[in-house]
């Protein structure tokens, strides 16, 4: 197994303070490949202080110091792009092909929009006799999750980098392996000694030190909405700025002018990605009642076509869950779905067949679900699609907003102009018409339960600079 028990603090790997250790686990194996180390509120507590002496400096900065280091950071992630592909896919289970052309390549897209932004952002803007002048924050505190380990660590770090923030990263106990190899791009990168730290560890513990902590005047969290809360609270009491990206359970409108076949086969490729381990996934897929047959007939042959099994092998298309817990949730889920009454099209509870190691789920397909079913209201955070049926298009609109999640949206209409009116009615964050990707440049965050603040683009920049408001800055225009 690999020793990954240090942490990197103020531009050295140091022992922890007190740290417990922790096994890695390979989903798709059930052993462990590596051990790290949990750390402690001390470890929190000596991240702060260097990021803090740091920030007197780097917070001065010029935009073209800030700009010269997102470029390194860029060459070298790029040189270490198939290290970490294989980091990905080891820890927590992405097939490889997956790996390679979305996973590291998300990491990528949000330091170059990072570089971007960065380029043309105005910091600095003058209202008649007054200043408006957006300065870094202070010290961030960044704790990500597992499922899209490059995406969430890197669509945090490169705005706070610009913005000139300095920061403290908990990347997840159950996948560090990439957090610590990008800790070691930044540093072979040259990113000053302080301005970034990682500290690994538990929620309860790591998490909660620094979403406490005064000397952290930011803290942008992504995970799950009960996690959400538990960093909100105890972020309170020192009145400290928190931005949340939480849980999904998106709406994928069919409208019955789509070209139903394909809607529902890219819907349920959509949520089968990843192992259905993704925020934004679409979940809920809705069709006209008169087509829920033809719908969950489609569903079930790409199911059954998935290739479930080793991440390693280039024709894998889903690999395992992240973890026994997850696993079990899941097949919880399925279970009550069951009960509840769902027609189960495809799949079901257990690993797939011939498959006895691993926590890898079945793909599975639910039709005639109703929105007050169990696998309508939870995240189920795996490879399950629940088909619900709608009368009309408002009832699909009522539908899919009746639920405690607002993060994204999906719209399929041959008619581009209704496509547009329908995804202005969904109360989500972000909304996808026929399949469109996103767009780093855009924005992305959630209404409701999904979280406040917004991540990529300018807009997640903003979430990382004050506001300051200088008066009598210029003289007055007569």
């Amino acid at each position: 197994m690999t020793d990954y028990r240090r942490f990197y603090i103020d531009g050295k790997w140091v022992s922890p303070a007190d740290g417990r250790d922790f096994p890695v686990i390979n989903p798709a194996t059930e052993e462990p490949i590596a051990t790290i180390s949990l750390g402690s509120a001390a470890d929190v507590d000596f991240a702060v202080t260097a990021a803090k002496t740091a920030f007197e400096s780097y917070s001065e900065t010029t935009v073209d110091q800030r700009l010269a280091l997102l470029q390194r950071i860029i060459e070298v992630y790029k040189a270490k792009s198939n290290e970490m592909a294989d980091a990905i896919s080891l820890e927590m289970g992405a097939p490889i092909s997956l790996s390679r052309k979305a996973q590291v390549p998300a990491g990528l897209g949000h330091l170059l929009e990072g570089v971007k932004v960065l380029g043309h952002f105005q910091f600095e803007e003058l209202k008649g006799s007054t200043l408006m002048r957006k300065e870094p924050i202070g010290v961030c505190g960044l704790i990500t999750p597992w499922n899209w380990p490059m995406n969430q660590i890197a669509c945090k770090v490169a705005p706070a980098l610009a913005a000139g923030c300095t920061m403290v990263l908990k990347p997840s106990e159950l996948a560090p392996l990439s957090a610590y190899l990008f800790a070691q791009i930044l540093d072979e990168a040259g990113v000053p000694p302080g301005v970034f730290n990682l500290v690994n560890g538990d929620g309860a513990t790591v998490g909660s030190a620094i979403a406490s902590h005064p000397g952290i005047a930011m803290v942008s969290f992504t995970g799950s909405t009960r996690a959400g809360v538990a960093v909100a609270t105890a972020a309170a009491p020192t009145v400290k700025r928190v931005t949340q990206e939480l849980g999904g359970k998106s709406a994928n409108i069919i409208l019955d002018d789509a070209d139903l076949g394909k809607a529902v086969k890219d819907g349920a490729r959509g949520c089968f990605l990843n192992t259905g381990q993704s925020c934004n996934a679409p979940t809920r897929m809705l069709v006209p009642r008169s087509k829920m047959a033809d719908a969950a007939s489609v569903a079930k042959q790409e199911a059954e076509a998935a290739r479930v099994g080793d991440p390693r092998r280039e024709d894998t298309t889903i690999g395992p869950l992240v973890s026994r817990a997850q696993f079990e949730k899941v097949q919880r889920l399925i279970e009550q779905g069951i009960a509840e009454g769902a027609t189960l099209v495809a799949g079901g509870i257990g690993r797939p067949e011939g498959v006895s190691k691993g926590y890898f789920a079945r793909p599975t397909v639910f039709a005639d679900v109703r929105n007050d079913m169990t696998i309508a209201r939870e995240e189920i955070f795996g490879p399950v699609l629940c088909i619900l049926p709608y009368e009309d298009e408002d009832d699909a609109v009522r539908i899919a907003n009746d639920s405690p999640y607002g993060l994204s949206g999906f719209v399929m209409s041959s008619d581009i102009e209704r496509a547009r009116r329908v995804a202005k009615r969904i109360r989500a964050g972000n909304v996808h018409i026929n399949g469109a990707r996103a767009d780093f440049g855009g924005c992305f965050g959630g209404y409701k339960q999904s979280g406040n603040g917004r991540e990529w683009g300018e807009a997640g920049l903003e979430e990382f600079l004050e506001l300051k408001a200088v008066f009598g800055y210029a003289a007055p225009t007569k």
